[in-house]
């Protein structure tokens, strides 16, 4: 459910027509709703709530935004980051920094450090040569890191290959055959603390056997290295649970994701961590655009919108599905194609699709934008970085400002041996 809907024939966020927000801020434009995410945020919680100790980590990469971060600190949640900018920004949200897990494969010396001295409540460890340098780092400073092994556990996610984490080939974690012998030798360093497994097989996941097995996997595991006298007392079950974008999509909801973890994971005797992202401020967002033109095509005709792919990537990098809905429909659909302004052919958003019928001038939106969206945004051809909104009820606030392109040429300098 979410809190965007039409109001005598009008799209809204809550109780704010969209076209307000669109003649004020100008577009593209992204909205938050702030009941949508939460209300999200509750209902992922709840789904767990059989399970005797669990502790939430937001995904910060999926929507870094503050006001973002900062309503899901109020509602209780941690930060999962893969970064220390993505750090900086959960803590300045106010989430206490023993509710930081520190995740990410190429987590450099100067972040490690940075992280122990903020003292992260986790890591990560995607290796051995990793938590080899975050023990020295920890030792030098007189800390203890406490860590987590990620474990590959060579299962498919069943989703797209891009955002598929658990398979052997992919970069993320140790391999399953070697991970007890690596915990075993990390545990013996000091300025670690080992005291747990993390696992995250894929985003947008459909499907949740694979989940299932990959849990199975990591409990086995995890009796393997107690076996060895050795603690586990935290578990990392990652995220990833996906979201519907296509009007009609059937993906297991959060109850059904918490039933799962309860019938393999209930029992273990551990705290279990859990980093949701998409789930929670997915459907939360649309990102509100203008149509420019409709331009005749060979076959359907082009609907040229403002919005582009350095505005919303996931469209060109995966072929990714957002409806589009005019913002005041007429009751009227035809079968177009909907792209963006840029130089590009993969600046396209849909083709040979049914949608509203739109003209010139008129606004619409991408729905399910509020994950992976002005996140992934940039300034390619020149333009300027997508502004964000966030409303509440009959309120609304600009939560990032548009950045123009002339703030970024200012940024620049030529060389005085090219003047």
């Amino acid at each position: 459910m979410d809190h965007f809907a039409l109001n005598n024939g009008e799209l809204f966020a809550e109780n704010v027509p969209l076209a307000d927000i669109a003649r004020e801020v100008g577009t593209p434009v992204y909205v938050y709703s702030r009941a949508t995410l939460s209300r999200h945020a509750r209902v992922f919680r709840e789904a767990l709530s059989a399970l005797p100790s669990v502790h939430i980590a937001f995904a910060v990469k999926s929507n870094p935004n503050l006001a973002v971060l900062r309503l899901l600190a109020s509602e209780g949640y941690g930060a999962d980051v893969v970064s220390e900018g993505e750090m900086n920004r959960a803590l300045a949200a106010g989430i206490p920094a023993a509710d930081v897990v520190f995740s990410g494969v190429g987590k450099t010396r100067r972040e490690l450090t940075a992280a122990v001295k903020a003292g992260i409540g986790q890591f990560n460890l995607e290796s051995e040569e990793e938590g080899v340098e975050l023990a020295a780092i920890a030792a030098e400073l007189g800390l203890v890191a406490s860590c987590a092994l990620r474990v590959n556990p060579d299962v498919d996610a069943r989703t797209h290959a891009k955002i598929s984490t658990g398979k052997a080939e992919n970069k993320f974690g140790v391999s399953y055959d070697r991970a007890a012998g690596i915990y075993a030798r990390l545990s013996a360093l000091p300025g670690l603390d080992m005291r747990g497994l993390a696992v995250h097989i894929g985003s947008q996941i459909s499907d949740l056997e694979p989940s299932r097995q990959a849990f199975l996997k990591m409990g086995a595991l995890m009796e393997e290295i107690r076996a060895g006298g050795l603690k586990v007392t935290h578990m990392d079950l990652g995220g990833g649970l996906g979201v519907p974008y296509k009007a009609g999509d059937a993906l297991p909801t959060p109850e059904d994701y918490g039933a799962v973890v309860a019938s393999v994971a209930r029992d273990w005797g551990v705290t279990l961590m859990f980093e949701p992202g998409r789930v929670i401020t997915g459907n939360s967002g649309v990102l509100v655009t203008e149509v420019v033109r409709v331009k005749q095509g060979t076959a359907n005709p082009f609907v040229v919108v403002d919005a582009a792919m350095n505005d919303l990537a996931r469209p060109a990098m995966y072929d990714a599905w957002h409806d589009f809905l005019a913002v005041k429909p007429n009751g009227r659909t035809f079968t177009a194609n909907i792209v963006g302004p840029i130089c590009e052919s993969s600046d396209t958003f849909a083709m040979g699709r049914e949608i509203d019928e739109v003209a010139a001038g008129d606004l619409a939106v991408f729905r399910t934008a509020g994950a992976y969206g002005a996140t992934m945004a940039n300034t390619y051809n020149s333009r300027a970085l997508v502004p964000e909104v966030m409303v509440d009820g009959d309120k609304w606030a600009v939560v990032a400002e548009r950045i123009e392109p002339a703030t970024i040429l200012a940024a620049e300098t030529v060389p005085d041996w090219l003047k």
